[in-house]
Parts: C-alpha cells; sequence; structure tokens
C-alpha cells in the first residue's frame, strides 16, 4: 500500500450531505457527479478525499478506505494468496482498476491503481 487514495462515506441525502460538508465543515468541492451519486470534497490539500455516495445507488455501502497501488491485477493476486477474500474481481474505473474487501473486523477496505493516467 502506497498511499491513501480516497474515503467513501454512504449518505441517506445527498443535499443535507453537500450541504453539510461544505457549510458546517468548510470543504471545498472536489467533484460532483450527480449521474453516478457521487460528490466528493477536498480537505485542505490533501489528494485524497471524501467522497460520498448515494445510499439510493448504492444500497449496500458502507463506509470504505481505499488505497493506492502500483497495480491492482497484482496486488489482487498477492492479497489472494494471503487469504484475502474480496467482494468482486477487480473492476475498471475512471482512473485505473480498483477491488474492494474486509478486512477480519468487517471495515470495508480498497485498492486502486492509476494506470489510466498518462505519466
Amino acid at each position: 500500500m502506497k498511499s491513501y487514495d480516497n474515503f467513501f462515506l454512504p449518505v441517506d441525502n445527498m443535499e443535507i450531505a453537500e450541504e453539510y460538508y461544505s457549510k458546517i465543515l468548510g470543504l471545498s468541492l472536489k467533484f460532483k457527479f450527480e449521474n453516478i451519486g457521487m460528490t466528493a470534497f477536498n480537505v485542505g490539500n490533501e489528494e485524497p478525499a471524501i467522497i460520498l455516495k448515494d445510499k439510493r445507488m448504492y444500497e449496500d455501502m458502507k463506509p470504505t478506505i481505499w488505497f493506492t497501488v502500483d497495480n491492482v491485477m497484482d496486488e489482487y493476486k498477492n492479497l489472494l494468496e494471503k487469504g484475502v477474500d474480496f467482494l468482486s474481481e477487480p473492476f475498471n474505473i475512471k482512473t485505473g482498476m480498483a477491488v474492494e474487501f474486509y478486512d477480519p473486523f468487517g471495515n470495508r477496505l480498497g485498492i486502486t491503481d492509476y494506470t489510466n493516467i498518462q505519466k
């Protein structure tokens, strides 16, 4: 694991959540993708964001922490060999690949890479 990527939080009401994170907490908007039910907020100058996910679109959503890795497929195979049970096969996202899993205590984690970003 190289660093944090993003922190995903489920919300029941996106409008109230956006107001809370922007006006009460004072976080700045990073992006808003209404069509996929996600709104992200910057925390200071950090690259990782808090991404709110609309529970109407993501019914099984749980708070989730993603970490960056060099290559999701390589790390996926490595973690499979160590007995990690994944929620799915790795999947494509805009920036690369990702996959999620639970730790032994029920916390949802994920790994992602930036293989679709030109360097």
